[in-house]
């Protein structure tokens, strides 16, 4: 005689993980209210711009969408759900700084399916996307793409340019399933459609500009921190010590410069040695401490010509720092030269040209540009006002788009 006691639900302690989620999320399926759900592997305990944004969508639709609920499935160390986090066991990548890799597509899709969705968005093309696409087909459901990065570039940039074209296959394949593909930037939608990819819809993302904002500004006591003098013209930057962000680049253009010109590399120095000109924090969990160090700095630069979006250069501006960029990428389309300074390329030698041109500006200007710009135009309330009209057109559902008779039947 057996006992299969992972299916038993008068033996919950001896249920597997898996079991004892689905079983958890079977519960909270008798919630009436249309769910969104949001599906992807780009989210870790030192992630940046996706982590962000997902989790200021949570936020927000629990505050401006009483008739909608949020669920969000990720990879983690186990299989749990709590508070609209699923988390499903995943192995850690190596050097994937916290990173993990989720391998069967379908018992993703069976998490996806039990959650029954009146939407899913999914943010990668790798097991997730996959298992969302999957999903939606078995539910019958509408299913978005979020393309947050170009793969082929990167692998192009990582392993040769023989790598680029599998890799755009790939990448064209799966987004063509999707019932529609969103961009964060023209920049990308424009990869997509040379990617064979059509009818992309452009929506960028935005800031938290009550979180990021000028008045956190503590320059003296950061100087302190730091130990520089108040003469130093500090410039910062923050993000993954990634190659792609040109890391190299921003180091040798700061180096050029001489005094008084310091780097401020916040998560992204791991691999650099701090010297008198380059100097390091560590990845700032905390949006707050974040916004505080940022609106601390004289200037934000970043050397990303490949830049799908740039979610820190708006949280940079929404601080009241100018920008210092390449016109490329997806930084070319927040940034102006009204809330900064373009270098002509990512040659070290235009970059520090940039930089210094623009202390040569009136700096306290350029700042209130740069706030003004971004509260007008990246605010998150007018970001995600956006994108719940895409969710309401492909389901037909009115509660994404009418906040104001929710409201009013919930008082």
């Amino acid at each position: 005689m057996s006992f299969e006691f992972d299916r038993d639900p008068w033996f919950p302690a001896l249920e597997s993980p898996k079991t004892q989620t689905l079983r958890a999320l079977r519960r909270s399926a008798n919630d009436e209210r249309s769910l969104l759900v949001d599906s992807t592997m780009l989210y870790a305990p030192r992630s940046g711009g996706v982590k962000r944004y997902l989790n200021a969508k949570r936020a927000w639709i629990r505050g401006e969408r009483p008739d909608v609920r949020h669920t969000l499935v990720v990879p983690g160390e186990r299989s749990e759900a709590k508070d609209g986090l699923v988390t499903i066991h995943a192995a850690r990548l190596p050097f994937g700084d916290g990173y993990r890799w989720p391998q069967s597509v379908a018992k993703w899709a069976d998490f996806l399916e039990t959650l029954s969705p009146s939407v899913i968005e999914a943010g990668d093309i790798y097991t997730p996307g996959l298992a969302a696409i999957e999903a939606g087909q078995r539910l019958g459901v509408p299913v978005v793409g979020f393309c947050h990065s170009d793969p082929a570039s990167l692998a192009a940039l990582h392993f040769g340019e023989w790598a680029k074209k599998p890799v755009e296959k790939r990448w064209s394949r799966t987004f063509k399933q999707f019932d529609r593909v969103v961009a964060p930037s023209q920049f990308i939608a424009n990869r997509l459609l040379e990617a064979g990819v059509q009818d992309v819809v452009c929506r960028p993302l935005g800031v938290d500009v009550d979180t990021f904002r000028p008045d956190r500004r503590d320059r003296a006591a950061l100087l302190r921190r730091l130990g520089l003098s108040p003469d130093k013209r500090l410039l910062v930057f923050a993000g993954r010590p990634a190659r792609e962000k040109n890391i190299d680049v921003m180091i040798d253009a700061v180096n050029r410069l001489g005094d008084p010109y310091v780097l401020l590399l916040v998560g992204a120095g791991a691999f650099c040695q701090p010297t008198e000109r380059v100097l390091c924090l560590d990845y700032e969990r905390d949006p707050k401490g974040l916004a505080k160090v940022l609106a601390s700095c004289d200037a934000f630069v970043h050397a990303n010509h490949r830049e799908p979006f740039g979610l820190i250069v708006l949280e940079a501006m929404a601080c009241g720092l100018p920008v210092v960029g390449v016109r490329a990428g997806g930084v070319a389309e927040t940034v102006n030269e009204q809330v900064g300074q373009f270098a002509h390329s990512t040659d070290p030698a235009h970059f520090a040209e940039a930089i210094d041109a623009l202390f040569e500006r009136d700096l306290p200007t350029i700042s209130a540009a740069a706030r003004s710009h971004t509260v007008r135009r990246f605010a998150w309330d007018r970001v995600f006002t956006d994108l719940c009209e895409v969710y309401a057109e492909l389901t037909g559902d009115p509660a994404f788009s009418e906040p104001v008779k929710s409201l009013a039947r919930v008082h």
